[in-house]
C-alpha cells in the first residue's frame, strides 16, 4: 500500500507540475507584445498545439497551399472565402454574406413583389372584370400573327413559365409546399424541378432571340405611345386611346421585360450553368450572378404577370389572336386603331 501511495504522489506531482508549467508558458506567451501578430511556427514554440495564427488567417480568407493544379481547382487552397460588404449587410465571408443578402433581402421583397402583382391583378378584374368591346363584332377577321411569330411566342412563353414555377417552388417551396407534402416528396419535386429549370433555360434563350427579332420592328417608340401613357391606356378611364400594332404598355414590357431583363437572365442563368467558355467559374462569380439572376427574374415574373393576365383573361379577345393568330375587325379598331387604318389604307400588309 505505501508503494500505490507514494506513486499516487508522483503522479499527482508530475501533473500539477506540468499543468502549472503551462499555465507559466501560457501566461508568458500572451504577455508577449506581439502576441497576436505571431506566425503559427512562433505560437507552436510558445504554446505547443496552439493552431489560433493558422486558423485566423484562414477565417480572414488568405490562401494555402495545395497539391491540386490551379488550373483545375483554383480555390483548392482556400477554406473560407474573404470578407465582403454587400448593401445591408454587415461585413463578414462572401458564403454568408451570399446567404444573408438571399435569406434577408431578396426572398422577403422579392416574395412580397410577385404577391402584390397578384394581388393587383385581382383587384383589378375584381373592379373592372375583362374588358370587352364597345361596338358589335364584324364577323371579318384580320390576321394580327402570324404562324411564325406565335410560334416564336409559345415556344418563349412555355419555356419561361416552366423556368419561372420550378424556380419559385425552389426559392419558396420549402416556406408553402414543404410542409404540406412532407421532405420526401418535396426533395424528389425540387430535384425534378431544377432539371427542369436547367434544361428549359438555354430553350428560353433562344426562343427570346428569336422573339426580339420577329417583334423588335412594331415595338419601337412612336409619337402617340406619349399620348396612350398619359392617359393609362385607357384601362381605368375606359376611353378609347388609339395605338399601333402594339401600345405602349406592351412596348414596355417588350423592351424592359423581353429586352433588359431577359438579357440579365439569359446572361446570367448560363454562367450559372456553366455554359461560358473559358469563364473561371469561382464561388464569387456564382455568389454574384446568382444574385442578379434572382433579382431580374423576380422584376420580370412581375411584370410579365400582367402580361399574362391581359393576354387571357383580362381581354376578350387577346388569347384568341395569339392562338388562331386572327382577330375580329371591331377588336382591332377598338384596341389598335391606328394599325388598323394603316391596313385599310394599305400602308401595312397583313400578316401572312
Amino acid at each position: 500500500m505505501k508503494r500505490y501511495a507514494q506513486l499516487f504522489t508522483l503522479i499527482c506531482t508530475l501533473t500539477l507540475t506540468t499543468l502549472w508549467g503551462s499555465s507559466a508558458s501560457a501566461q508568458d506567451a500572451a504577455t508577449d507584445p506581439k502576441y497576436q501578430q505571431q506566425s503559427n511556427a512562433e505560437r507552436a514554440k510558445a504554446q505547443p498545439g496552439n493552431n489560433a495564427p493558422m486558423w485566423r488567417d484562414v477565417g480572414r480568407g488568405l490562401d494555402g497551399q495545395s497539391s491540386l493544379p490551379k488550373r483545375e481547382a483554383p480555390e483548392a487552397g482556400n477554406l473560407i472565402q474573404a470578407p465582403v460588404a454587400y448593401p445591408g449587410i454587415k461585413p463578414t465571408n462572401a458564403g454568408e454574406a451570399w446567404r444573408q443578402v438571399r435569406n434577408n433581402i431578396i426572398l422577403p421583397y422579392g416574395g412580397a413583389l410577385i404577391a402584390i402583382a397578384l394581388l393587383a391583378i385581382g383587384l383589378f378584374y375584381w373592379r373592372k372584370g375583362s374588358i370587352g368591346l364597345h361596338a358589335a363584332e364584324t364577323g371579318k377577321s384580320i390576321v394580327r400573327f402570324s404562324y411564325f411569330e406565335r410560334a416564336a411566342h409559345w415556344a418563349n412563353a412555355i419555356a419561361f413559365c416552366t423556368l419561372a414555377i420550378s424556380g419559385l417552388v425552389m426559392a419558396f417551396g420549402k416556406f408553402f409546399l414543404q410542409p404540406i407534402i412532407g421532405n420526401s416528396l418535396f426533395g424528389w419535386l425540387t430535384y425534378l424541378l431544377k432539371n427542369a429549370h436547367n434544361f428549359a433555360g438555354p430553350l428560353f434563350a433562344v426562343s427570346l432571340v428569336v422573339v426580339f427579332c420577329v417583334f423588335v420592328r412594331d415595338n419601337l417608340p412612336s409619337k402617340e405611345d406619349m399620348v396612350w401613357l398619359l392617359k393609362g391606356g385607357g384601362l381605368f378611364s375606359g376611353e378609347h386611346v388609339p395605338s399601333h400594332r402594339f401600345n405602349a404598355g406592351e412596348k414596355i414590357v417588350f423592351w424592359v421585360g423581353v429586352f433588359l431583363l431577359g438579357a440579365i437572365v439569359v446572361g446570367s442563368g448560363l454562367v450559372l450553368d456553366k455554359l461560358i467558355p473559358n469563364l473561371e467559374y469561382l464561388r464569387a462569380t456564382m455568389q454574384v450572378t446568382h444574385m442578379i439572376h434572382a433579382v431580374a427574374a423576380l422584376l420580370m415574373m412581375a411584370l410579365f404577370i400582367g402580361h399574362i393576365y391581359l393576354g387571357t383573361v383580362g381581354m376578350k379577345g387577346a388569347y384568341k389572336a395569339m392562338k388562331t393568330g386572327n382577330v375580329d375587325e371591331t377588336w382591332a379598331k377598338e384596341h389598335h386603331e391606328i394599325w388598323y387604318n394603316d391596313l385599310k389604307a394599305g400602308k401595312i400588309k397583313e400578316k401572312a
